[in-house]
């Protein structure tokens, strides 16, 4: 009887199943956010469901539309998976942002560098090298401040994000802006350095999809999410940062030094971060330009806290965020009363409830599925 009750499955009421957790929690939450956003869209004097309907529409009705939805997706996957690296060692990384930025300039500095002739693969994957290394090595030095120096890393990778948007202000307008305008921009770089669009890419193939802004930084985002969960735990160091995150005093105990786990999980993070800045300059932009990442790192925040912090969740995550961008810009065409800052709104309250308030049902809905044990129900009374 001591086995039965060690192992669960008697004694005290035992954990409600997992996808209680990942799935039917995220889900009443969106369902909420939604139910909530109706009454704002029946506040304005439209039908909640005509307005459902065309974002829904707007998001996957029509190829073009899905591949608009897929663009905005990718780089949430890359800052989703930055918050969620840092997150499993015990760090709030919330500079996703400055990361970005900093990734970016790192892949059009190689870009700008590149001459013509290369082969787009090198020339690409060269980029893709760089905006991991500059968004790393922006990450490295709030990790190393809270590894050291005692400093946190919310309010340092916080202050990283004005540093690295004044730093690229200053580039733009002094350094690296295109001889002859005023526009701050770099100029166009030569067409070997783009990351091939996603039309392009399936023509080698013979499959014809409508242009979009969706390219081969999709499948880089797909992939840093199978190295991600291989990393997180099927490797040494993965697994040491889960215990750091854990509980740092056990890692300690177990021989592991929580200040490398730190500046390791900072650098992965920004790493990744950096990553978001490839799909939109090498991308989409194929030249530098002021502001560029359009808060994808803020929005990575809310698509790691709704994935759950896992690769699955978090593309699942993405996907979601992707369509209300996608699918606000359609909603915002179609009716007139419907402005972009009310699909704002409809974006802040999924992040809302996603995010900041995701354990409002919690007790309720665990205490449902959970399952009865002894002195629970009277199952086990005697």
């Amino acid at each position: 009887m001591a086995a039965v009750e060690d192992s669960g499955l008697a004694g005290a009421p035992g954990r409600a199943p997992a996808w209680v957790g990942l799935a039917l929690l995220p889900l009443l939450n969106l369902m909420l956010a939604l139910a909530l956003s109706g009454f704002v869209v029946l506040a304005v004097g439209e039908s909640p469901w005509a307005a459902l309907t065309v974002l829904a529409w707007g998001a996957f009705g029509y190829p073009e539309a899905v591949g608009f939805t897929l663009y905005y997706a990718t780089g949430f996957i890359f800052t989703g998976l930055a918050v969620a690296m840092a997150f499993h060692a015990g760090l709030f990384n919330i500079g996703g942002e400055g990361q970005a930025y900093l990734g970016g300039l790192g892949a059009a500095l190689v870009a700008l560098a590149m001459p013509e002739g290369w082969p787009w693969p090198v020339a690409a994957g060269l980029g893709v090298a760089a905006a991991a290394l500059f968004g790393g090595a922006w990450a490295f030095l709030p990790g190393w401040l809270q590894a050291k120096r005692g400093s946190h890393v919310v309010i340092t990778t916080i202050m990283f994000n004005f540093i690295a948007s004044a730093l690229m202000t200053w580039l733009l307008v002094d350094v690296l802006i295109k001889p002859g305008q005023q526009s701050p921009e770099s100029r166009e770089f030569t067409p070997n350095a783009w990351m091939p669009s996603m039309d392009r890419a399936l023509g080698w193939v013979g499959i014809e999809v409508p242009a979009s802004p969706l390219n081969l930084s999709f499948a880089v985002a797909l992939a840093c999410c199978a190295l991600f969960h291989g990393f997180v735990w099927h490797t040494r160091w993965g697994y040491a940062l889960r215990v750091v995150g854990q509980n740092e005093r056990a890692a300690v105990y177990a021989g592991i030094s929580p200040a490398r786990a730190v500046i390791l999980a900072m650098m992965l993070s920004g790493a990744l971060a950096g990553l978001a800045g490839v799909n939109e300059v090498l991308g989409v932009q194929h030249r530098l330009i002021l502001n560029f990442t359009g808060g994808v790192g803020f929005v990575g925040i809310a698509v790691a806290l709704m994935g759950r912090n896992h690769p699955v969740g978090i593309v699942l995550a993405a996907l979601l965020f992707g369509a209300l961008y996608q699918g606000g810009s359609e909603l915002s065409f179609e009716f007139q009363t419907i402005n972009r800052e009310m699909v704002v709104v409809i974006q802040g309250l999924v992040i809302l409830f996603a995010g900041a308030m995701e354990n409002l049902f919690r007790p309720q809905v665990e205490r449902l599925f959970r399952p009865k044990g002894k002195g629970e129900g009277g199952a086990w009374m005697t």
